[in-house]
């Protein structure tokens, strides 16, 4: 285990979790093509340096991600490890979104089988903005809020990519039914929006989850995938970026996870992995201060990026933007 590797309360669940966490988007093979064995390894490692808290759903790969990391954190304890799911979607197509009571609660014994578990750490709503808002407070919620009551669930809540749905929501549901969200893209070199929300969240004693510290690939040498609906110039922009940094011999990718891992009202930041090597860097990054030479490039970007500031791209309903 790294000893240097911090750990920070997710809100009222009192779970100390590791300020970075394993994202298993990739081990569905989303980003690129994996191995089972090349992501068993990365978990393990994960295990080994510290992390604690893996993420999954079962939209990632069509089931792939839930059941490679099941096996993968067979024999690991159980007590020292959290794991996180999500329900409502399950694909791109409208017909794939599902947040009814009837399906979020047999989308949990799946994902238990799938996995290999008796208990679920956290279940989430998954990309709620596809959804109508007034189901996930009146239905999908109170839904996992039962698997909670039965001890297959502990702690509750709901990801999505708009910040307007989080208002919406957690101004509606009975007072601590939420323990934790999930937002994505909203805490990295570009887009800070999410801190103007902090306050409210803590006011309402809610873990925050940050995921995509890399905005889905946007921050990275190589770029985001073909999939990635941001916009052109705001993709133009990232890779001019990256170029810069690499010209100034600074990794991109550990800049931003030591950026993020910096705000401490955010519990842990998700980082995407498939393979031992890119956790041993991720958990590098997040355990060493920025250099004084990374702090200049860390400006120098972000000025780059300024006419990016907070650009999103939209998600789901559009009465949900």
């Amino acid at each position: 285990m790294s000893p240097g590797l911090p750990r920070r309360t997710l809100g009222r669940t009192g779970l100390e979790v590791s300020v970075i966490s394993f994202g298993a988007a990739p081990l569905g093979g989303v980003y690129e093509s994996t191995t089972e064995e090349q992501c068993t390894e990365a978990v393990r490692e994960a295990f080994r340096l510290g992390i604690n808290f893996f993420d999954t759903s079962p939209y990632y790969g069509n089931l792939r991600s839930e059941t490679v990391l099941g096996r993968a954190l067979k024999g690991l304890p159980r007590d020292q490890i959290y794991v996180a799911t999500k329900v409502g979607r399950y694909g791109l197509e409208e017909k794939d979104f599902d947040f009814s009571a009837e399906r979020v609660t047999a989308s949990v014994h799946e994902s238990l089988a799938r996995l290999g578990l008796e208990y679920l750490d956290v279940v989430q709503a998954h990309d709620v903005e596809f959804a109508s808002l007034d189901q996930v407070v009146n239905e999908t919620l109170p839904a996992l809020h039962k698997l909670k009551e039965q001890g297959l669930v502990r702690f509750i809540g709901f990801t999505g990519l708009p910040l307007k749905v989080y208002r919406y929501i957690l101004d509606r549901v009975p007072e601590r039914l939420v323990d934790v969200v999930l937002s994505y893209c909203h805490h990295t070199l570009f887009d800070r929006t999410l801190e103007g929300l902090l306050p409210y969240l803590q006011g309402k004693g809610v873990g925050v989850i940050n995921a995509s510290v890399l905005s889905m690939g946007l921050l990275t040498p190589q770029g985001p995938p073909a999939w990635h609906p941001g916009p052109e110039e705001l993709k133009a922009l990232c890779r001019k970026a990256a170029a810069h940094a690499a010209q100034r011999g600074v990794d991109l990718p550990a800049m931003a996870i030591k950026a993020a891992v910096q705000e401490p009202h955010i519990a842990t930041s998700l980082v995407g992995f498939c393979r031992p090597k890119e956790v041993r860097a991720s958990v590098a990054s997040a355990v060493a201060p920025l250099t004084e030479q990374e702090e200049e490039v860390l400006a120098e970007v972000r000025e780059m990026l300024a006419p990016a500031r907070d650009i999103t791209w939209p998600s789901g309903r559009p009465d949900n933007n």
